[in-house]
C-alpha cells in the first residue's frame, strides 16, 4: 500500500479481508469477517498458479479435505477454501491469543509442569493428525498459538506441502527455513517419513519451552548442521532427570531408533498430569469447494472485490498505534508480545525510510526498497540469516506517518532481539505524544 490516506475494504465471496497477521515466503494470512454472521476468521491467501505448478495438487487436495474433518481442540480448524482467477483462499479458524513463543519472549522460559502441559496438547494435535494421514512437515513457533483460554492450537498442519517438494520416491524433500527445528534426515535430503521427523521437532519445541533458548544454536548454518547431525546438546541443570531422558530418545539423530507416539504415550514423564482432550469428530463430509479449486472450474470462482474506499479516521488510526512511545510498542491487548509492531513519526518519508535503512545495515541486513514498503532480509550466512522483517510507511494525515514493521520469516525470539537492537536506532523519528494530564482528561 503506497502513501494514502483511504483504507480499502476487500471482499472476498462473504468474507470482508482486514489487516495481514502474518506473512511467510509463500502466503499471507489476513484477518476476515463472515458479513452475514459477523464470525472472524483468518483467511490463508496462496499464489493459484504457484500451488497448481507443484506436483502436488493430488496430496495438497487430500490434506485439505481431510483437514475439513477435523475438529481436535488443539488443531486450528479449516473451515472451507475458495479461489479466484490467481488466488487461492483458505478460511481458518481465528486464534486471537498470540504465538505460544511471545510468553518465553516476555518472561523467560516456562515451570516444566507448564512446559509438559503444552507439550501434551502439542503431541495430542500431531498424533491425531498423523492417524489421519496428515503431516506437519513444518512444525516451529509460528506454528504454536494459544486461544483466549491458553490452549494450545497447532496451525498449518495439510498446507506445509504447498512449502515443500515431493520426488518421484514418495518421500518428502524440503527446503527449510528454519532449519532449529529441523530433522537431521530432512536436512540431510535422504527424503524422510513425516511422522519421525515430527516428533524431533515436537522435542526442539519442548526443550525451548523448558530452557529458554534452542538445544542447537551455532552462528555458521554448517557448524549449526553438524550439531543437529550428531544431536550434539546439552539439558540445562534445571531440567528433571524424567525430562533429559525423553529429550534424548526424541532428538535422537536415528530416526529408526527415535522415540515413536505411541512410545512418548507411556512415557512416565509425559503421562504426570495428562488429561486426553475430549472432542467430537467432524462431519462435513462436503469436498465441492476443495475440488472446484484445483480443477480450475470458472464458474465456482469468486473475485475480489474493492469496496469504496474509507479513509482511515481517528478511531482507526487510535486503534492501530496503541502506544504512541517506544516503551509501549510492545504492550497490546491481553499482555501478549505479536509479530509486529508500528510506532507514529512526524518526519517526511523518505527521512523515515532511510532511518530504518541505517538501523538495519550494521544489524546484518539486506535490503530491499519498493514505493514506502521495505524487506529487511538477514543475511545468509549468520543466524540471523532466518530473520525477515517487512515495513511499510502510512500517511494518516500530513506530515503523521504511521511505520508497521512485521516479521514474514525467522523465529520470534530472534524478531525480539532484533527489535530491541534495531528501536535504538530509530529514537530520533519516533514521535512521542505528550502524556495526558489528569485534568484535561
Amino acid at each position: 500500500m503506497s502513501m494514502k490516506v483511504a483504507a480499502t475494504r476487500t471482499r472476498v465471496g462473504k468474507y470482508e479481508l482486514g489487516k495481514t497477521l502474518g506473512e511467510g515466503s509463500f502466503a499471507k494470512v489476513k484477518f476476515a469477517k463472515n458479513v452475514d454472521t459477523g464470525h472472524h476468521f483468518a483467511i490463508k491467501i496462496l499464489d493459484r498458479d504457484q500451488v497448481l505448478r507443484h506436483k502436488m495438487v493430488e496430496q495438497i487436495k487430500r490434506e485439505i479435505s481431510t483437514m475439513k474433518l477435523i475438529k481436535h481442540p488443539n488443531v486450528v480448524k479449516l473451515y472451507e477454501v475458495m479461489a479466484s482467477k490467481t488466488k487461492i483462499y483458505i478460511v481458518l479458524e481465528f486464534v486471537d491469543g498470540g504465538e505460544l513463543f511471545d510468553t518465553i519472549a516476555k518472561h523467560g522460559r516456562l515451570k516444566e509442569e507448564a512446559a509438559r502441559r503444552y507439550f501434551q496438547q502439542l503431541i495430542d494435535a500431531v498424533d491425531y493428525c498423523h492417524s489421519r494421514g496428515v503431516y506437519h512437515r513444518d512444525l516451529k513457533p509460528e506454528n504454536l498459538l494459544l486461544d483466549s483460554y491458553g490452549n494450545l492450537k497447532v496451525s498449518d498442519f495439510g498446507l506445509s506441502a504447498f512449502s515443500q517438494q515431493v520426488r518421484g520416491d514418495g518421500l518428502l524433500h524440503t527446503a527449510c527455513g528454519t532449519p532449529n527445528y529441523v530433522a537431521p534426515e530432512v536436512l540431510n535430503d535422504k527424503g524422510y517419513d513425516g511422522t519421525t521427523s515430527d516428533v524431533w521437532s515436537c522435542g526442539v519445541i519442548l526443550f525451548v519451552l523448558m530452557a529458554g533458548f534452542l538445544p542447537f544454536d551455532e552462528p555458521s548454518i554448517v557448524q549449526l548442521y553438524k550439531k543437529i547431525y550428531r544431536a550434539e546438546f546439552s539439558c540445562p541443570s534445571w531440567f528433571s532427570t524424567g525430562a533429559r531422558k525423553l529429550i534424548k530418545r526424541i532428538l535422537d539423530p536415528n530416526p529408526l531408533t527415535r522415540i515413536t507416539i505411541p512410545e512418548l504415550l507411556e512415557n512416565e514423564w509425559f503421562k504426570k498430569g495428562y488429561r486426553p482432550p475430549y472432542f467430537e469428530e467432524g462431519n462435513d463430509s462436503n469436498h465441492d469447494d476443495v475440488d472446484a479449486v484445483f480443477n480450475q472450474n470458472e464458474e465456482n470462482l469468486v473475485t475480489e472485490r474493492k469496496e469504496k474506499p474509507e479513509s482511515m479516521n481517528a478511531f482507526e488510526l487510535i486503534s492501530r498505534s496503541q502506544g504512541f512511545n517506544l516503551e509501549n510498542l510492545f504492550e497490546k491487548q491481553m499482555g501478549l508480545v505479536k509479530r509486529e509492531t508500528r510506532f507514529t513519526s512526524k518526519r517526511p518519508p523518505n527521512e523515515i525510510m532511510s532511518k530504518i535503512e541505517e538501523a538495519a545495515k550494521p544489524l546484518g541486513f539486506n535490503i530491499s526498497k519498493r514505493n514506502y514498503k521495505m524487506k529487511l532480509q538477514g543475511d545468509k550466512s549468520g543466524r540471523k540469516g532466518h530473520l525477515s522483517v517487512a515495513t511499510e510507511v502510512f500517511e494518516v494525515a500530513p506530515s503523521l506517518h504511521v511505520v508497521e514493521l512485521r516479521k514474514t520469516g525467522g523465529d520470534t525470539l530472534e524478531f525480539h532481539k532484533f527489535y530491541k537492537n534495531f528501536s535504538n536506532g530509530l529514537q530520533d523519528v519516533v514521535w512521542k505524544a505528550e502524556p495526558i494530564s489528569e485534568g484535561s482528561r
